[in-house]
């Protein structure tokens, strides 16, 4: 099975929020990479409030991970794509809870856009297990 130390080591900011700088991934094991997840509900329809989607695509990711026998604490990174500044401390706050405590790489852009207008986050993961 392999093996996962986060770090912060010196030498390198200190995180500002709840996430790791750098995340060792050692031995064997099972390494899932998934798309960015946004907004929308199994069924194909979009949530339409901005922090309903954060709930939504981190749902989404909790679905994704469980099919393959994973959880939250299987991550390793996350990279996060919001569409207003005003949302971090949204995002912070759930992803926190979503994460219960683990605290794996993390990357979080403000970006002017995403594949349509109507998708004010996408976050996107890897997990090994």
């Amino acid at each position: 099975m392999a093996r996962i130390a986060f770090s912060n080591p010196p030498g390198a900011p200190q995180p500002q929020s709840r996430y790791s700088q750098a995340a060792l991934i050692e031995g064997e094991g099972r390494r899932l990479v998934v798309s960015g997840q946004v907004g929308l509900r199994p069924d194909g329809s979009l949530v339409r409030e901005a922090e309903a989607q954060i709930d939504q695509s981190l749902a989404n990711l909790g679905a994704i991970l469980a099919a393959h026998g994973m959880g939250p604490a299987n991550i390793v990174k996350m990279t996060v794509f919001l569409t207003d500044p005003s949302l971090v401390g949204a995002w912070r706050a759930r992803r926190d809870a979503f994460l219960q405590g683990h605290a794996p790489a993390s990357t979080l852009l403000i970006v002017a856009g995403l594949a349509t207008p109507d998708f004010k986050v996408e976050v996107e993961a890897e997990a090994i297990a």
